[in-house]
């Protein structure tokens, strides 16, 4: 007859199984680790200049309060104010999961305005029932997965958002120019086209979009006024001096914090 003895792991595996029981029956058990503390939420104050139906927006209890806790990092009540929409427009999201934006941009515009959100396909796995349920929730939003190279855009837009995702239109080989031609043409005669994104070294081009999630702000520039939009605006409100643009954005511990640029784009009149 032949005998098996047992490897010295499932001698191991056994041994520790046999400890752990003595320990439970001894009334002990094993400390879970620490988790790494978060980093705290960055305190926020409304400026008074906001308009009121901007601070309202921000200032409503219904807000989730996981959007509320990065307020203070993304200075949602200055970005929108800059912008300039208002009760009533007709706006266009990019890449609106998490809904953090549409929900403010939801109070604002009120029931006489529409809020579009568009969304690339391979976001529905993760996104796109909670993207229906908001916009259930909110007869004045519309929610929308399609391909931004073959999505027909709704017209006579006052405002459109992309914030933080044109870095990813290159990503998802989105065809930029043809995109910023179509959201010209979807755009109101002096209609805003409005862009914030994380920051990549100068000079880099679109050399970091898939490692860090960062873009060159002058490749913004360069192909948003290309397709024949003016620059109004190019803001500081989000830099962050002490990014040294070598790290990934979701960086745990540093989410929030990337040095980012804001632009406000307008169709000529």
């Amino acid at each position: 007859m032949t005998i098996t003895r047992p490897s010295r792991l499932t001698r191991n595996a056994v041994l520790i199984a046999a400890m752990g029981a003595a320990l439970l029956s001894a009334g002990l058990t094993f400390a879970a680790a620490p988790a790494a503390p978060a980093r705290p939420p960055t305190p926020y104050t409304i400026p008074a200049s906001v308009p009121a139906y901007i601070r309202d927006a921000v200032n409503n209890p219904a807000r989730p309060a996981d959007q509320k806790a990065r307020d203070g990092d993304r200075k949602p009540a200055e970005l929108l104010a800059l912008s300039g929409v208002k009760p009533g427009d007709q706006v266009l999201e990019f890449a609106s999961f998490g809904q953090y934006f549409t929900t403010l941009l939801s109070s604002i515009v009120g029931s006489n305005g529409r809020i579009t959100m568009l969304d690339l396909p391979y976001t529905e796995a993760r996104s796109g029932e909670a993207g229906r349920a908001f916009a259930t929730a909110h007869p004045n939003t519309r929610y929308q997965i399609a391909d931004y190279n073959t999505a027909e855009l709704p017209q006579n837009l006052d405002v459109v958002f992309n914030v933080l995702y044109y870095h990813d239109l290159p990503l998802n080989k989105i065809d930029t120019a043809a995109l910023n031609a179509k959201i010209l043409k979807a755009l109101k005669p002096g209609g805003i086209f409005f862009v914030v994104d994380h920051n990549a070294a100068a000079g880099s081009g679109t050399n970091d979009v898939e490692k860090l999630h960062r873009i060159d702000p002058a490749v913004i520039k360069k192909e948003i006024t290309a397709a024949g939009f003016e620059l109004v605006e190019e803001s500081k409100l989000l830099a962050n001096p002490e990014d040294d643009h070598t790290w990934m954005v979701f960086s745990p511990g540093k989410r929030g914090t990337t040095d980012q640029s804001v632009f406000k784009f307008r169709k000529p009149k």
